[in-house]
């Protein structure tokens, strides 16, 4: 019986520990090795598939993200579009408000955008239209995101399910509009808006077409993190976060902050619809959000919803994935392989999140006569 119960008290060889706190040099070491296993990981699958060197694969990786100048503005360029969201998603995450609707809060900016592209194209001056163009599709996003954040503050609905649901809704408006303009292909993009005249799309800056993206996106982020750091609405939302009955007690009108915050997060996402149809690819399309409200989510939470962190994470992934994109087509795989290897990265990057949280203990060896 003794020996049960000496056996049932044993602690096991191995367990896991949370940790109490972790320094910030060791928790990027950590993501840094699961960057490099991911890479192993994905390089293998690739060469599994292919036959290939496995150098040949990290050199096609790099090669597809920064091999050429063109190459590389892509890359920056796709940085900076999910920097933006990310950034637009972490008031939302940090108040505890779970945005799932940045992929239509995106489409109803870049909508927007789309609109007074075709519409005020001649009817105002350049200058003005972009920054007419900035405005609307913020304030069309703020409308896409603020609808859930009143059913949630006023009826307590789930956030969840609400904006996820609005993707969809979003993409049947797309649908409608690219319909109304009489696409004449009959497929669900509208082709490139004013080719000719480029009236409403983002002129260049620094001799790149891309420079006027960089600037705003630094900015806004830079914005970003002042106002949740610094600011009065930041502490407020970092208290409902934490507890709402706590943010009542203390004084802070709970619904307010709710509706003010989606506000801002829904503005910030239909800002980014306007830098992808204006700023990037100058059409709009039923897949013109691509995933990245999705991607977003994974940024944010991997950088702690740290807006200046969000600007490495984001890098990070990005180059991977295009990376991964220019194995598929320089080894001849299917459209899938690229999904698989991005698949691979993210499992890994979101799996190293748990050995930063936790650490791996063996059991000690008890010591003679206890």
């Amino acid at each position: 019986m003794s020996k049960d119960i000496v056996l049932l008290n044993k602690e096991p060889f191995i367990r896991m520990v949370k940790r109490d706190s972790i320094t910030t040099v060791k928790a990027w070491f950590i993501r840094m090795i699961a960057v490099i296993l991911a890479l192993i990981v994905a390089a293998l699958v690739i060469v599994a598939i292919t036959k290939q060197n496995p150098i040949e694969v990290y050199l096609g990786m790099i090669d597809g993200a920064v091999g050429s100048k063109r190459r590389l503005w892509v890359t920056i360029r796709e940085i900076l579009a999910m920097l933006c969201i990310a950034v637009g998603l972490t008031p939302a995450f940090k108040m505890k408000f779970w945005n799932i609707g940045a992929e239509g809060q995106i489409l109803m900016g870049g909508t927007a955008a789309a609109a007074f592209m075709i519409y005020f194209s001649d009817k105002l001056p350049s200058g003005i239209l972009l920054i007419v163009i900035i405005i609307v599709s913020s304030i069309a996003g703020l409308i896409w995101g603020i609808i859930p954040a009143f059913f949630k503050a006023y009826f307590n609905t789930n956030e969840t399910l609400f904006t996820l649901m609005l993707n969809y809704v979003a993409m049947q408006i797309v649908t409608f509009c690219i319909v109304f303009w009489e696409n004449p292909t009959g497929s669900n993009t509208v082709g490139i808006i004013n080719s000719a005249t480029k009236a409403g799309w983002f002129p260049s800056l620094f001799g790149n077409v891309y420079g006027l993206n960089v600037v705003l996106v630094l900015l806004l982020t830079t914005a970003i993190a002042i106002y949740m750091k610094y600011s009065k609405h930041g502490y407020e939302i970092s208290v409902v976060g934490e507890s709402e009955f706590t943010a009542e007690y203390a004084g802070i009108n709970v619904k307010k902050v709710i509706l003010r915050t989606m506000m801002v997060s829904g503005a910030i996402c239909g800002f980014a619809g306007s830098l992808i149809v204006s700023g990037a690819s100058h059409t709009i399309s039923t897949s013109t959000a691509g995933g990245r409200g999705f991607t977003a989510i994974i940024v944010a939470w991997m950088a702690k919803f740290n807006p200046i962190a969000m600007i490495l994470v984001s890098a990070l992934l990005i180059f991977m994935q295009q990376g991964s994109v220019q194995i598929a087509t320089q080894f001849g795989l299917n459209e899938n392989a690229s999904d698989i290897i991005t698949g691979i990265i993210i499992f890994f990057l979101i799996g190293c999140e748990f050995f930063i949280n936790y650490q791996v203990e063996l059991r000690k060896k008890s010591k003679e006569g206890k």
